[in-house]
């Protein structure tokens, strides 16, 4: 008796591995393994590039697919279930939040970095000083400049900034142009000599091979809020600390995956020390600035 139960006891087991082995292996989901396609603002492209390079490199079996688009392509996928992790330069309102809520997939939101709206002129300007009442004029039509503005996309965050900034519904103002993207902007600038460009800081910062070269041939411009008694600042994560720099915007991560899965994983990475260390490279400023640890030896 107790030889055929062990008989049938190995022949249960035979046939598991044999449904797995048709099954194709497949995997399960983890925090570390599996395939997940997330949906990122365009704006943000270099840093969560490479926050999602270093997070594949550290799990083999993890790959993160990323569609770019403007916010409001990114938000429609998301509240459209067509992803549920998402990247954005705001957080949900309570109507798509409730959406979520709704569909029991209740969004987890997180800052993981503050990114600085940045002025860019070509080098041969003499243009390097520009306060933010002269900003709000020029963006909303009461400047008498004939110097052209350009920004990236008229769909894009950056957009909604401005308009939110400027207090105005349309970038409607005198010589104000939407081009395609953050790299054609610094194109356009690096090109002509009478124009200001408005793009992330990020994209100033260690540029692909495809753009460096416009990098190299624009500098960018110092703001000072005219509504207070400071001075003229430059963006860098200094100035972004000390609350200097006063054209700023926080960068989100949106979680409603409602589970421990690859897309959890992939958010907590990017909060993680390591995550916010490849932030703290790219030149903005990370949500939780990572610590230094040093070692001292008694004996030197």
């Amino acid at each position: 008796m107790r030889f055929k139960n062990f008989c049938l006891l190995m022949l249960g087991a035979s046939v598991a591995i044999s449904c797995n082995r048709k099954g194709g292996d497949k995997q399960r989901e983890t925090t570390q393994i599996g395939k997940i396609t997330i949906a990122a603002d365009e704006s943000f492209a270099p840093i969560v590039d490479e926050e999602a390079y270093i997070f594949e490199h550290s799990n083999d079996s993890a790959k993160v697919n990323i569609v770019y688009g403007t916010e409001n392509r990114v938000l429609r996928m998301l509240l459209n279930d067509s992803v549920r992790l998402a990247i954005t330069s705001r957080e949900l309102t309570a109507d798509e939040t409730k959406i979520l809520v709704d569909r029991t997939l209740p969004p987890q939101t997180d800052r993981f970095a503050i990114d600085a709206v940045t002025l860019i002129v070509n080098n041969a300007s003499t243009d390097t000083l520009i306060t933010l009442g002269e900003i709000k004029k020029t963006l909303s039509g009461q400047s008498q400049t004939d110097v052209n503005v350009v920004f990236d996309n008229a769909n894009s965050s950056l957009a909604r900034y401005l308009k939110d900034f400027a207090g105005i519904k349309e970038l409607k103002g005198r010589n104000i142009y939407a081009l395609k993207d953050n790299k054609e902007v610094i194109r356009y600038v690096a090109s002509h000599t009478n124009s200001i460009g408005i793009t992330g800081f990020s994209w100033l910062n260690d540029p692909d091979e495809d753009f460096a070269d416009a990098v190299s041939k624009v500098k960018i411009v110092a703001v000072k809020d005219d509504t207070k008694k400071t001075g003229y600042f430059k963006p860098s994560q200094t100035t972004l600390a000390l609350n200097q720099y006063p054209l700023t915007r926080n960068l989100y991560v949106i979680n409603s995956t409602g589970k421990m899965g690859l897309g959890t994983g992939f958010a907590y990475f990017i909060l993680s020390d390591r995550g916010q260390r490849i932030i703290l490279r790219s030149g903005i400023l990370p949500d939780s600035i990572p610590t230094r640890e040093i070692s001292l030896k008694k004996n030197f």
